[in-house]
């Protein structure tokens, strides 16, 4: 009978430890700090980079003007090497994404990147007097302004995660000056 004590024994220690394992495990995750929200993007101010690139490009830059302060501009690029490409990207106030991008590009290789694979569809719609095609699916859904001879060559797409409704917002207000 010697030999059940000690089994005894072990499987006790054995239990003992876990425990002691878990409330370490719980003790941990009280004290350690984690938060499940969004990280607080910060916003950017884009006015010297639109000025650079008003200046630089072959075509009209276009930006909006008039949205609302809850549309928090995150991030903007121009480069003036290869085909003049701008990019301004906004986070919406429903936490989407709404992209406007510009390039001399190619137009169907420009758009397919721009718009992350979204397929050209067969509606339009008439935003700021001024016929835009929708492209869906991809990774972002996407208004792709129709040939338009003011914009030297250029092509311009208001992309992302976005609501249809939010990318036309965007689109509405775009301004080239």
């Amino acid at each position: 009978m010697a030999g059940t004590n000690g089994k005894q024994k072990t499987v006790r220690d054995m239990v003992l430890s876990l425990g002691l394992i878990v409330l370490a495990a719980w003790v941990i995750y009280l004290f350690i700090p984690h938060d499940d929200k969004e990280p607080d993007l910060p916003r950017v101010d884009y006015r010297v980079e639109l000025l650079t690139a008003r200046r630089a490009a072959a075509y009209p830059v276009a930006a909006p003007e008039g949205l609302p302060q809850s549309w928090k501009p995150t991030s903007v690029r121009f480069d003036g090497t290869e085909h003049d490409v701008w990019h301004l990207g906004f986070h919406a106030p429903d936490g989407e994404y709404v992209a406007v991008e510009q390039s001399t590009e190619k137009r169907v290789p420009f758009i397919e990147d721009a718009s992350q694979g979204a397929e050209e569809t067969d509606v339009t719609e008439e935003i700021g007097g001024r016929t835009w095609v929708r492209y869906t699916g991809g990774r972002y859904d996407a208004l792709v302004l129709a040939e338009d001879e003011d914009a030297k060559g250029a092509t311009t797409v208001v992309a992302g995660t976005g609501s249809f409704e939010q990318l036309a917002q965007m689109a509405g207000a775009l301004k080239t000056s």
